[in-house]
C-alpha cells in the first residue's frame, strides 16, 4: 500500500534516514568490529547482538526509503469550517452518550492510544471534510456502523510531532 504523506512527514523521514546512515550505521559497524575482536564468534553474545542491531538499522533504512519512493504526497490544509488533516475533532457518540476528542493524522502518525486517528481508518475517512453539527456515519465493515456528531473542530499545525517508529 502506498502511504499518504505530507511534506512535513517526508522531511522527518528524510531526517531519520540521514541520522541512521550517518550516526547509527557508524555506531553499529564499530560495535560489530569491537565484538568481533573479542575472539571466538561461536559463543560471542555481544557479536550477535551487534549484528542484530546493525541489521535492524539497515532494515529500517530500506523500509523508510521504500516508503518515500512509493509515497503519495498530500496537502495538510483544509477550510476553516471543515475537518482536515492535523485537526482535533470533538465528537459526540450517540449510542454511548459520550464525547471524545481525536486528532486526524496520516497513517504513520496514527496511534489509537493517544486518540490520533489515521485518515485511512473508517473514522478518519468519515470525518474528513465534515463540519460542526454534521451527523456522521462510521462504517467499520458491512455489518458494523455507528453514528457520531461533530461538536467542535480545533485547527492546529503540530510540526514538531514525531513519526512513530515501527
Amino acid at each position: 500500500m502506498r502511504e499518504r504523506l505530507t511534506r512535513s512527514d517526508v522531511a522527518k523521514i528524510e531526517k531519520e534516514i540521514e541520522y541512521r546512515k550517518l550516526v547509527e550505521r557508524k555506531a553499529a559497524i564499530e560495535a560489530v568490529k569491537e565484538a568481533r575482536s573479542h575472539g571466538d564468534l561461536s559463543e560471542n553474545f555481544e557479536y550477535y547482538a551487534a549484528k542484530k542491531y546493525k541489521n535492524q538499522n539497515e532494515s529500517r533504512i530500506r523500509y523508510l526509503e521504500n516508503m518515500l519512493k512509493h509515497a503519495i504526497i498530500i496537502e495538510d490544509c483544509s477550510r476553516d469550517d471543515q475537518v482536515g488533516l492535523n485537526d482535533t475533532v470533538r465528537v459526540y457518540f450517540e449510542e454511548e452518550d459520550e464525547e471524545d476528542e481525536y486528532k486526524i493524522v496520516t497513517s504513520i502518525r496514527g496511534d489509537s492510544i493517544s486518540n490520533r486517528i489515521s485518515i485511512e481508518s473508517p473514522m478518519g475517512k468519515a470525518l474528513l471534510g465534515k463540519k460542526v453539527n454534521d451527523r456522521v456515519k462510521v462504517e467499520v465493515n458491512d455489518k458494523i456502523a455507528y453514528y457520531l456528531k461533530i461538536v467542535e473542530i480545533i485547527k492546529s499545525k503540530d510540526e514538531n510531532e514525531e513519526i512513530r517508529n515501527y
